[in-house]
């Protein structure tokens, strides 16, 4: 599988968004409509072979915030108890999964877990709602996007 790298123009983008240099390849994989990154895909591995568990990242900060306020008012207990627990692990497993498909560093120590780096449960919404908005299967993405305001947006199609 070829990884396709972000553009040296959404590299600033991204940087400026997360607040510092990546350490690792990433892709943009959904923009909003007006081609602003809203998630992107890590590279399994960071430049220097460290697992980087987060497939999906939330970059987006307007959604970050919206997304962080539903965390603070316990949010992740909440979709917890709202999602059944075959089905989070269903999604956990889809997701490790896919980033043992875009591996290239089989060599290399792995990150283990399913969405936000867990196997059980639900640790992180910013993760669900970048898995559901990269266009997977996320019972509890499709919940924290049912509550916070969505912008138009477009899935970008980087595996070619």
């Amino acid at each position: 599988m070829t990884f396709h790298d972000a553009t040296a123009q959404d590299l600033v983008v991204i940087e400026a968004l997360v607040g510092r240099t990546l350490n690792g390849r990433c892709a943009v994989v959904v923009r909003r409509g007006d081609g602003r990154p809203v998630v992107i895909e890590n590279e399994p591995h960071l430049r220097d072979g460290t697992p980087m568990p987060t497939l999906y990242w939330l970059i987006d900060s307007e959604l970050h915030e919206a997304v962080s306020r539903i965390e603070g008012e316990s949010g992740v207990h909440r979709y917890e108890e709202l999602v059944a627990a075959e089905d989070l692990v269903r999604t956990h497993d889809a997701y490790r999964r896919r980033r043992e498909a875009a591996t290239v560093l089989h060599g290399a120590i792995q990150a283990s877990g399913g969405v936000g780096g867990t196997r059980v449960g639900v640790k992180c919404l910013h993760a669900h709602l970048a898995n559901y908005l990269a266009g997977h299967d996320d019972p509890v993405g499709q919940l924290v996007a049912s509550e916070v305001n969505l912008p138009e947006l477009v899935i970008v199609d980087v595996r070619g």
